[in-house]
Order: C-alpha cells, then sequence, then structure tokens
C-alpha cells in the first residue's frame, strides 16, 4: 500500500510540473506546493486529532509564499490534483486545515474547488 501512495505522489509530481509549465506566470510550482505540505499527508488521512506543527509550518508557509494572484491560484491547482487523486483524505480535515493552522483564507479548500477565483 505504501508503495501505491509513493507512486500516487510521484504521478502527481510529474503533472504537476506539466501544470507549472503550461501556466508560466506563477513563480510558484506544484512541487514547491507538494514539498511544502507533506508533512500534513499522514494527517489528512488520518481521523483528525490535532495538527503536527511541521504541517502547520508548512501551511504557513505555503501562504507566505503564495502572495500573489498566480502562485495563489497555481498553489490550487496542485492542491485540487492531489485532493482529487489521492483515497482516503479526510476532507472534513482538510477544509479546517488552514484554520487549525493559522491561516485565515475566505474559501475551504475542497475537491470542487474552482481555482480561477
Amino acid at each position: 500500500m505504501a508503495s501505491t501512495v509513493v507512486l500516487k505522489v510521484t504521478i502527481m509530481v510529474v503533472m504537476c510540473t506539466f501544470l507549472s509549465i503550461r501556466m508560466g506566470n506563477a513563480d510558484l510550482s506544484c512541487p514547491q506546493v507538494l514539498f511544502t505540505v507533506a508533512p500534513c499527508l499522514s494527517y489528512l488521512r488520518g481521523s483528525g486529532g490535532e495538527v503536527p506543527s511541521l504541517c502547520c509550518y508548512g501551511v504557513n508557509i505555503l501562504n507566505n509564499e503564495a502572495s500573489n494572484t498566480p502562485d495563489r491560484q497555481e498553489a490550487c491547482r496542485c492542491l485540487k490534483v492531489v485532493v482529487q487523486n489521492l483515497p482516503g483524505l479526510n476532507l472534513t480535515a482538510l477544509a479546517a486545515l488552514p484554520a487549525n493552522c493559522g491561516v485565515n483564507l475566505p474559501f475551504k479548500i475542497t475537491p470542487s474547488i474552482d481555482c480561477n477565483k
């Protein structure tokens, strides 16, 4: 099962790399986004509880690095690909993750999020 998760994450990195090349106007790339929030994966596949400090550190770093609209849209697209392709994610924990890490977003991260807004 672990090898399946590694394979899926590898495929998503390749997909996100392709997306970041196509988008072109964002300074933030999908592989950067994935690396930054990787410590959140086990928490988001679990049943909840306290958010690990490394996860919140990554969420805050990502929030700071995605400081303009193209970067936020790129991060959104990348996260959307992950959310749609990794089974077993706790979507309630995902939607609450930014707020639980002290990041205020005017939207919830969901599989159907519109990254163009």
